[in-house]
């Protein structure tokens, strides 16, 4: 009997309980901004390049396994709750099993086989994600900077004289990059501050412009701390380290503005680290780089520290 006398227990009902918590799952399933469209993707944005669907499929299958994985584990955990709870007729303790190998085997192998899944599928993408194609169309070497971004467009441009290969500002960028530049490539360059806006969207940030169905390389490199440059639509981002130049290339197949933003907490102004990428045809990418070349933004910005001795070494070994 509850302490006011009445026979009823003072725990709710196992039932009232499971409504709730069903209630509370519902709601929380309901209350996103999500359309029914956008769940597939579970939470990732719509990508914007040939390469993130690679992405994507792998972050659905990381979760369809996880999804898996959990259910069974929930599963096993209310089996045991409900099956073998205590009876209220017994009191006796139920016979114990210990050190049974086949069981202890089970939740060892079955571990080790989940990873070496993982690993497989993902070691499969990242070497795919990560190929470097000999002649990209295009090669934008991105320079990250406490606190903005510089944009060097590695092109022969009309009114741009020099050679991208031996300029001085380019000495931090590997000879591993510069094999694939086009030759004497003056360029143009674009750099922003943190007070930088799109004039079109009024987005912080400088804009980074890019030739839609073209192959883009990336070279990144910092002047000072560790950044991460984070294109969020294109589901890709890498470390802009300083003395270890990075690349890695996309293909956009979307015309628009996206979003960018610093991925690595880099200091104080870390949050105004933001940009933003257009996407447009050749023809107006082509036009952009002229634009640049007569506002006088011809040639290439200093692109940051040196290699130390450890990326050389590590090039030599690429090579």
């Amino acid at each position: 009997m509850s302490p006011n006398g009445s026979d009823r227990s003072p725990r709710r009902p196992m039932r009232r309980k499971l409504l709730q918590a069903l209630t509370a799952g519902l709601v929380l399933a309901t209350a996103t901004g999500c359309t029914w469209e956008d769940f597939p993707r579970l939470g990732m944005p719509t990508p914007t390049t040939e390469e993130a669907p690679l992405i994507l499929s792998l972050w659905q299958g990381s979760w369809a396994a996880a999804l898996a994985i959990g259910a069974l584990v929930w599963g096993l955990i209310l089996w045991s709750a409900f099956f073998h709870r205590r009876s209220r007729t017994k009191v006796e303790v139920p016979p114990q099993t210990r050190y049974n190998m086949p069981i202890e085997a089970l939740y060892t192998v079955v571990p080790l086989i989940i990873v070496s899944v993982f690993f497989y599928f993902t070691a499969r993408d990242e070497s795919e994600l990560m190929r470097l194609d000999p002649k990209p169309d295009v090669t934008v070497n991105v320079v990250g900077f406490q606190w903005s971004w510089c944009f060097n467009y590695i092109e022969n441009v009309e009114g741009s004289t020099g050679d991208a290969k031996t300029d001085k500002a380019l000495e931090a960028v590997p000879d591993l990059y510069k094999d694939a530049f086009p030759a004497n490539a003056g360029g143009v360059n674009d750099c922003g501050t943190p007070s930088t806006r799109n004039p079109q969207t009024n987005n912080p940030g400088p804009t980074l412009w890019l030739p839609e169905g073209k192959r883009v390389r990336f070279v990144l490199t910092s002047r000072d701390v560790i950044h991460s440059f984070w294109v969020v639509p294109f589901l890709m981002k890498q470390d802009v380290i300083p003395g270890h130049p990075n690349a890695f290339e996309v293909t956009p197949n979307r015309e628009g503005t996206f979003l960018g933003k610093c991925a690595e907490l880099c200091g104080v102004d870390h949050a105004r680290m933001l940009f933003n990428v257009k996407v447009v045809s050749p023809e107006r990418y082509e036009q952009h780089l002229k634009e640049l070349a007569e506002k006088g933004q011809t040639g290439y910005v200093p692109a940051g520290i040196d290699q130390t001795s450890h990326e050389k070494n590590r090039e030599a070994n690429i090579l």
